[in-house]
């Protein structure tokens, strides 16, 4: 979509942006009127280059102790509020309805005396769990798995999907004494030749397994031993999507024969596919989309073949689509095996079909199994959405962005095409703000885009 140089320099302008006045708007067609909030600003404003002489100053004394050179800048996160620093939390810094949560004595346990979920749960758990992640369930699904980070969230559905097979093929869930003593020694067949489909572009985390899932960017991987596991070709859609129906189509159905062929040719290696994992959208890859038809093709082969199908919702849940999840624009009513999430949800894991549950103790398991504490931000992030319409919200905004960036495309045709908004894959420009995210923002952001595309005719 862009060049790395211009991705550089809208990254900077968006982080600590262009000093901006009111939310008029230069390059689209109206402006939206702005609601007041009390905890927010009326814009960015940047006073020194990025990183600025502070963050310099922090970065030399941080890479005395750890690799900063993924750092951008520091942040003063007591004094951010709302919006302008886009990340993957929900509402925003600084929300007042959490800082409210925060001040709660009767949450304070929650915050001080942090519990091992796995062994000793506090006796509230099951009520705040109903509260918050079972309350946005996904479709078929009534039960969670806590977890604290994506990669872990996707590393323990893995195992649950290795698990929930090998006990199909058993026809049982007891064990031999061979698969006990052989798993020891990291043999079979106590340790199987199972393996799970993945796909080019794909990013589901940077543990060993969900590592080797992982097909987006090579510094993920390199130097990293991996496993032998199917990766299939994701759809190259083309652009306008009115423009090349049949051309997409095609694509897809390509995409797909390709799946089932690989599925079929790890079996005959004596590999088998336990699962198939899927982003709704590919994120880190490239910002990759598919239609709701190839994901329902795809979720009868897995069927089909006795595969579980696991959608990878840590980017995309929570509401950044419009729906609560993005597989939910699919308009199916069994969409999945296991959806997992972290990131907007503030707390990780993955919800699961009854079949995946554990069989026994200490099989999906560690220390904390997440932090309670964050289902209580959950709950009144859901509150928030909820009260304030924040869903139908994000619908608004995104199709006011979407319209601006087309415009701005037309305008700028040698600079982009594809157009949908950190950098991602080769030439993307990935856009992921907060759910309060309003239209006066779109203008505020499509104006600073333009400033910097104007530079580099």
């Amino acid at each position: 979509m862009a060049s790395s140089l211009l991705s550089r320099q809208l990254a900077l302008s968006l982080q600590q942006n262009l000093r901006l006045t009111a939310p008029g708007c230069r390059y689209v067609s109206k402006a939206a009127a702005k609601t007041q909030m009390e905890f927010e600003y009326d814009g960015p404003s940047m006073k020194t280059e990025v990183p600025g002489p502070r963050s310099k100053e922090l970065t030399k004394q941080l890479g005395e102790m750890q690799n900063v050179g993924a750092i951008n800048f520091f942040c003063n996160y007591e004094e951010s509020r709302g919006n302008y620093l886009i990340s993957s939390i929900p509402i925003g810094y600084n929300h007042p309805s959490l800082i409210k949560v925060m001040s709660n004595p009767n949450n304070m346990s929650a915050f001080v005396n942090r519990p091992a979920l796995g062994i000793m749960p506090p006796e509230n758990f099951p009520e705040k769990l109903a509260e918050s992640l079972l309350s946005v369930a996904p479709s078929g699904m009534s039960r969670v798995q806590t977890m604290a980070c994506g990669s872990c969230s996707n590393e323990n559905a893995y195992k649950a999907m290795f698990i929930w097979y090998r006990n199909k093929e058993r026809g049982h869930n007891i064990p031999s004494d061979e698969d006990v003593s052989s798993c020891m020694i990291n043999q079979s067949p106590g340790c199987p030749d199972l393996s799970i489909l993945s796909f080019m572009g794909g990013f589901h985390g940077r543990t060993m397994g969900c590592l080797a899932t992982t097909h987006s960017k090579a510094i993920h991987k390199l130097d990293v031993p991996s496993f032998d596991w199917p990766i299939a070709p994701f759809p190259k859609l083309k652009y306008p999507l009115e423009e090349f129906t049949r051309e997409n189509a095609q694509e897809e159905a390509r995409c797909l024969e390709e799946v089932e062929d690989l599925i079929v040719q790890w079996r005959q290696k004596g590999r088998p596919v336990a699962g198939i994992v899927i982003e709704p959208i590919q994120a880190e890859g490239g910002d990759n989309h598919a239609t709701p038809d190839f994901f329902k093709k795809l979720r009868n082969i897995a069927r089909k073949h006795g595969s579980a199908f696991h959608v990878d919702e840590v980017q995309t849940g929570g509401g950044a689509t419009g729906k609560f999840w993005a597989h939910e624009h699919w308009g199916m009513d069994d969409p999945a095996d296991i959806v997992s999430f972290s990131k907007k949800m503030l707390t990780g894991g993955f919800y699961h079909k009854d079949e995946l549950q554990a069989d026994k103790a200490y099989r999906i398991f560690n220390t904390w199994m997440g932090d309670p504490s964050k289902n209580l931000f959950l709950a009144e992030v859901l509150n928030v959405i909820r009260r304030e319409n924040l869903l139908e919200e994000v619908t608004r905004s995104g199709k006011t962005l979407l319209q601006g960036l087309y415009q701005l495309q037309d305008q700028y045709p040698n600079l982009l095409s594809s157009v949908l908004l950190g950098g991602c894959g080769d030439r993307s420009i990935r856009f992921r703000p907060a759910l309060v995210f309003k239209e006066y923002h779109v203008h505020m952001f499509l104006n600073v885009f333009n400033d910097v595309l104007a530079e580099h005719t």
